[in-house]
């Protein structure tokens, strides 16, 4: 285990889970460089074929650790700025990986646990799954390339629900809606989106990647978007709407 990240390998599968449950798996910036540097090895090392990522003690993930969130934006003269942090790098890491990726949800699956999903080829959940985009909740503005992925996989107006509204959504609309694969008793969870990770590494390899590049196309306008999300996050965290909205989630969460 490295700074919350739990790695560990079977054969041509990496696995890269949450692991600080008792913060529901809330990530903070450490976290996020772990991430990062697992999502390189993983990359790097011709050897590995897919990388599996999930949550440790029935929980995917609650998201950015709020706290740790807010310190990493500040800047030595107080101010919030959003780009060049672990997060937003973490985010690009997601857009640029180029072998398989695969996510196993059970429970909460908050703000970027459930932006992650749309850049997984495969993805599988509990039926306690349960996945939320809060960002204009707490003043902010969607991240991860989300203002463009969720319209695509769910259509404008599903998207307004889930991006504007901020409505959550279990394991079996997301199932509906086209976001995971399959619903899966959670004591087969691992072990089945293992299972399909190993399908993929027994393929012939470069026809493998070769047709996932296809599939999802140039990066270039997914890139661009997060771009336009980044400064449209940093310019909504300076605001007045986003410190009111942040300082009412700490209370609560101190309550």
């Amino acid at each position: 285990m490295s700074d919350g990240i739990d790695v560990s390998r079977d054969g041509a599968v990496m696995a890269a889970a949450f692991a600080r449950p008792e913060k529901k798996n809330a990530i903070t910036s450490a976290m996020y460089e772990a991430l990062i540097e697992t999502f390189d090895e993983a990359e790097r090392d011709a050897g590995v074929c897919a990388l599996v990522v999930s949550g440790k003690g029935g929980v995917f993930t609650a998201g950015n650790d709020i706290g740790d969130f807010l310190r990493a934006a500040s800047g030595a003269d107080g101010s919030r700025d959003a780009r060049g942090s672990p997060g937003w790098r973490f985010t690009m890491r997601l857009a640029g990986f180029e072998k398989p990726l695969i996510a196993a949800v059970e429970g909460a699956a908050v703000g970027i646990g459930t932006t992650l999903c749309f850049h997984c080829d495969l993805a599988y959940a509990a039926p306690s799954a349960r996945f939320q985009m809060p960002f204009v909740n707490l003043g902010l503005v969607p991240e991860a390339g989300s203002s463009l992925l969720a319209p695509q996989r769910f259509g404008r107006a599903r998207a307004a629900e889930f991006l504007l509204l901020a409505e959550p959504f279990d394991a079996a609309r997301a199932l509906a809606l086209g976001l995971v694969n399959e619903v899966v008793p959670a004591a087969d969870l691992i072990a089945h989106a293992m299972a399909k990770a190993q399908v993929l590494a027994a393929k012939p390899r470069s026809a493998l990647l070769a047709a996932r590049r296809l599939m999802r196309g140039d990066p270039v306008a997914l890139k661009a978007k997060m771009t336009e999300e980044i400064e449209a996050f940093g310019a909504a965290l300076a605001s007045g709407e986003a410190r009111a909205a942040f300082q009412a989630f700490l209370s609560g969460a101190k309550a």
